[in-house]
């Protein structure tokens, strides 16, 4: 931060985001800067967030700083834009203090990511199968929309913050819902990394936050050192030079490194808006060296090696169907990455109490489900029921209706119970499998993106 920036700064509530507030009013002096708070209710807890609302309101008010909240129903934006409801939350909270940010004239939005944070951040996106891009983790400083957000606490850990508010009498509320195992980083919160600080290393969320600090600048330096490389050797949008000569001396992508070669690779096919995973980008790297013929790539493309060049096919919509398919299982409880459609699905079981709370038709009776599900992509003639629907109908129909655009729905996801689809994406549940009160538990499949 600068002297003279206006800072606003994010207070949820919890103790990070209040400790975060404590802190910039201590320093504000010394650094120089404005500062400005604003709260997001997101409307989940009912009366524990409008509490909390009012909490930060007062916490503003008391230290005489100038206050802004807003709320929205995230459970609508997350049905209407197919996404889960941790993702529809986070868009709707960083889109709002951007348009504050702007419409305010802030220089900078301070958030309250902790080390903690970072850890599980990191943590997680392993267990996905992440590169370095997703091991840098939580950015310290991020530019979103223009606007500039910063993390002045992802050096801090929890234990440090609730010490400091401690020490300075400064209560905070606690939201309950962070204790829910049933959510992914809850249960790495609360069970695996103390599982394996015990077990395993008692330093680990150290040095997690560590390997996220030496990816985060390996990453800046990759990705620069192969958009250099890629501008000098894509002769067209979608062609890139294998060999050449410059005054004599052979040069081109076939004989630099094989590390340099995947960082090309990729940035290469990303330009291209294709989502790839390793496999993909080694696939295209052996084919350039004359290893393999024709490669398949998500969303239909087609890449090979013409003579020295490595040459990207748009994808044709005859074949599009063929070249896209997949099968993947699904465990339950657990998650299933779908590189051809740019998500990650994620399968949790809820209790009674939990479903109830769900929009009509949304979980799945887990009693019929069993403890894993068939996910592929959509195949023409395939039929399905929705809850709350009159009867059966063909899914291309169902697409139209819900205005799905034609070029996607050869990856869209959909999920079986032996032959028969249960679940799509953006669709209530099957009619007969839906769950409905006294069915037990249910299934809940969040589609998250493949990051």
């Amino acid at each position: 931060m600068r002297a003279g920036d206006r800072v606003c700064v994010a207070v949820s509530g919890g103790a990070d985001s209040v400790s975060l507030l404590r802190v910039m009013l201590e320093l504000r002096a010394e650094l120089g800067v404005v500062l400005f708070v604003a709260h997001f209710n997101h409307q989940f807890r009912a009366a524990d967030s409008d509490a909390d609302e009012r909490f930060v309101t007062n916490l503003a008010r008391d230290h005489g700083l100038p206050f802004s909240a807003n709320r929205a129903d995230v459970r609508q934006h997350a049905t209407e834009n197919h996404l889960g409801l941790e993702h529809a939350a986070r868009d709707l909270r960083y889109q709002w203090l951007t348009e504050l940010a702007r419409e305010q004239r802030f220089d900078a939005i301070a958030t309250a990511h902790t080390a903690d944070d970072q850890a599980e951040t990191v943590l997680m996106k392993f267990l996905r199968g992440a590169g370095t891009r997703g091991l840098a983790g939580i950015h310290p400083v991020l530019i979103r929309d223009g606007v500039r957000i910063v993390r002045p606490l992802l050096g801090t850990s929890r234990g440090e913050i609730e010490y400091y508010l401690a020490a300075c009498g400064q209560e905070w509320c606690e939201d309950h819902t962070n204790r829910d195992t049933r959510l992914t980083r809850n249960r790495i919160r609360h069970e695996l990394l103390p599982l394996l600080e015990r077990d395993y290393n008692p330093n680990l969320r150290q040095l997690l936050s560590e390997t996220a600090e030496v990816a985060l600048v390996e990453e800046a330096t990759w990705e620069a050192m192969a958009a250099e490389f890629v501008n000098q050797w894509q002769r067209d949008e979608r062609r890139l030079l294998l060999t050449d000569q410059v005054a004599g001396v052979p040069s081109g992508f076939l004989l630099e490194s094989v590390a340099l070669q995947r960082r090309v690779l990729k940035c290469f096919l990303e330009r291209h808006g294709i989502a790839i995973e390793f496999q993909h980008v080694e696939s295209v790297r052996l084919a350039a060296h004359g290893e393999g013929s024709v490669v398949t790539l998500p969303g239909g493309w087609l890449a090979r090696r013409d003579g020295h060049w490595l040459e990207l096919a748009l994808p044709s919509s005859q074949s599009s169907a063929s070249v896209t398919a997949y099968e993947r299982v699904l465990s339950i409880p657990g998650t299933c990455a779908i590189p051809e459609a740019g998500i990650v699905l994620q399968a949790t079981t809820l209790p009674a109490e939990a479903a109830s709370l769900a929009p009509a038709g949304s979980p799945l009776c887990l009693a019929k489900i069993g403890t894993s599900l068939l996910i592929r992509n959509w195949r023409p003639g395939d039929r399905f029921h929705p809850a709350h629907t009159g009867s059966e109908e063909k899914l291309k129909r169902l697409f139209s209706e819900k205005h799905i655009p034609a070029e996607q729905r050869s990856t869209w996801p959909v999920a079986l119970v032996e032959a028969q689809i249960v679940w799509v994406r953006g669709f209530p549940a099957a009619h007969d499998f839906a769950w409905v009160p006294g069915s037990g538990d249910a299934l809940h499949i969040e589609v998250l993106p493949d990051k």
